[in-house]
């Protein structure tokens, strides 16, 4: 054997990882890394053992649509676009039938609206307004949308609800957008009346709710609440978890991980983080015995008499909606100088869950693909592709649970014109558990927009680490506690927003190629200890396991 202390082991993965280079064309390196004995991190042998309270790794593990099904569902086909006028030549307007084969779709109860092969120009947004409604393409080399329009021209300038000449196109709105028929007309009707319109779960003016019911304290992690009145609830229905912050901003503190650091920070001049507060967790009702409720999800937080918890209602919900199989082209212009985007966005689903989309492409987008006051949906196989963009993925205020997996962004096809930015994979305004996971991103970063996000997963990812995140001093600090950024490969060394011991409190990284400092460096936004934590720093692919939101799903619970 010539080295006594070479197991059979390690020189079955160096023959592995041999094989495994010729059979796949990756390096040898690459390839022996993947073969390589497994490097099992104490963070997760502690995980394992308290996977709903480990207080710098969240649980993530019921991430999206049906949380985290693997099967998308199928329905049954009840329309064809051509049968209501689309016509695939390039030139046709084709959003008129498309959208009449969606709402017919949407009269009918639901179903899947057929897109065949072909080039099919549109002059309008493609709105998907009714639940269980599927748009399916033919796969996304095969069925592409042309846009020739923005959502300026479409709608309206979307002016910024902080002033000056900033376009809400920035982050907001899709030429494919799902959102329910509500939100789309109400919406519409504010931009149009130079109002600002509400984003989030209950309504423009954060009053279309009620309570149904108050609950007892309970530990975050808590499968079960107690509730003091269970006579509106039943097993299925959609329901708000909602946490109003005290005047000592107590509920900020928690989601920051608490401690002399988050305690000693500023929170009353971050009005901007301060306007995203009560914090909104939607979350379907499994079970109703007496007072005990049990949910699909574990709590996110505590609950504390202090925060006045209750659960609520909310706008209606677009669920069992999706886009599959097309690429979405806008009409190729010129990148547009910071925050003045014109709107050529791709597909944003906004007061949506348990929705989807699969095998989708955006090309020459200014934004690409959108979470706002979206939770529970699945984002995979999709790409962002073309002249760059703003915000590749952006994932805004009160969107939860997410998963984006199996994604894509392309380097850019043309120079990035003067006074542009690229941000990445966005998470912002007290977003949490949303899961970015075996990416491939040849530009951008892994980008926060302060407001506080917390407890947020990146996992297996590759990235030419060269962009810039973004985000206003009043929104507040870049991370809450337990972001997780797990077997990371940052091909240009560059540090920023990816290494997170130095920046986020009671966070992790896991498994981390060696990086340095250069372009944008931040400083912590909380002072003394951040119990963060840095573990397998200078390997990857050799961690184990490799990829974090997979091996949650495969935790017994």
């Amino acid at each position: 054997m010539g080295n006594p202390h070479l197991s059979r082991r390690v020189l079955l993965g160096g023959a592995t990882s041999v094989a495994l280079a010729a059979a796949t064309g990756m390096s040898a390196g690459r390839a022996q890394a993947a073969a390589a004995p497994a490097e099992v991190p104490a963070l997760w042998r502690e995980f394992t053992r308290t996977p709903y309270t480990h207080p710098q790794i969240p649980y993530i593990g019921r991430a999206g649509h049906r949380g985290g099904a693997r099967r998308l569902p199928r329905p049954r086909v009840v329309a064809d676009v051509r049968d209501f006028g689309a016509v695939a030549d390039g030139t046709t307007d084709s959003a008129p039938a498309i959208n009449r084969a969606i709402a017919a779709a949407g009269k009918a109860g639901g179903g899947t609206v057929t897109i065949p092969p072909g080039t099919f120009r549109i002059d309008d947004v493609i709105r998907i307004g009714h639940s269980n409604v599927v748009l399916r393409g033919a796969g996304s080399t095969r069925t592409k949308l042309y846009a020739t329009r923005n959502l300026t021209e479409l709608i309206g300038p979307y002016g910024s609800r902080y002033g000056g000449d900033k376009s809400s196109w920035s982050w907001a709105g899709g030429l494919i957008w799902l959102a329910p028929t509500a939100r789309w007309d109400s919406l519409v009707a504010a931009i149009k009346a130079k109002a600002w319109p509400f984003e989030g779960w209950t309504g423009n003016r954060r009053d279309e709710w009620r309570t149904l019911t108050t609950l007892a304290p309970a530990r975050q992690g808590s499968w079960t609440v107690t509730v003091t009145d269970p006579t509106a609830l039943r097993p299925g229905t959609l329901v708000l978890l909602r946490l109003s912050d005290d005047p000592a901003h107590t509920l900020l503190e928690h989601m920051s991980g608490g401690g002399p650091g988050p305690e000693a920070y500023t929170w009353d001049d971050k009005t901007k983080l301060t306007s995203y507060v009560p914090y909104e967790w939607p979350v379907r009702i499994t079970r109703v015995k007496g007072r005990t409720v049990t949910l699909e999800r574990p709590l996110p937080l505590d609950v504390r008499p202090e925060w006045n918890p209750q659960l609520t209602t909310h706008v209606d919900e677009l669920t069992g909606s999706g886009v599959e199989g097309l690429t979405l082209e806008a009409v190729e212009t010129p990148q547009q100088p910071h925050l003045l985007d014109k709107g050529h966005n791709g597909v944003v689903f906004q007061c949506a869950y348990d929705c989807w989309a699969d095998d989708v492409t955006v090309r020459h987008v200014d934004n690409g693909f959108g979470l706002v006051a979206a939770s529970a949906c699945t984002l995979r196989r999709t790409r962002v592709a073309g002249r760059g963009s703003h915000h590749p993925y952006f994932c805004r205020e009160g969107s939860h649970d997410n998963l984006i997996e199996d994604f894509t962004i392309e380097a850019r096809t043309t120079p990035a014109p003067s006074g542009t930015q690229l941000h990445g994979i966005n998470v912002e305004g007290l977003s949490s558990h949303n899961v970015w996971s075996r990416g491939d991103m040849r530009m951008g970063t892994f980008d926060s927009h302060r407001g506080l996000p917390f407890a947020n997963v990146r996992t297996d990812i590759t990235v030419e680490n060269n962009g810039r995140h973004g985000g206003d001093a009043s929104a507040g600090p870049l991370f809450g506690a337990r972001f997780t950024h797990w077997n990371v490969r940052v091909t240009n060394a560059r540090a920023g927003m990816i290494r997170l011991d130095g920046l986020a409190p009671y966070s992790a990284t896991v498994g981390l190629n060696e990086v340095r400092e250069f372009d944008q460096i931040d400083v912590p936004d909380f002072t003394g200890d951040l119990h963060s934590r840095l573990e397998l720093y200078g390997t990857t692919d050799a961690v184990h396991p490799r990829n974090l939101y997979d091996a949650q799903r495969e935790l017994p619970r």
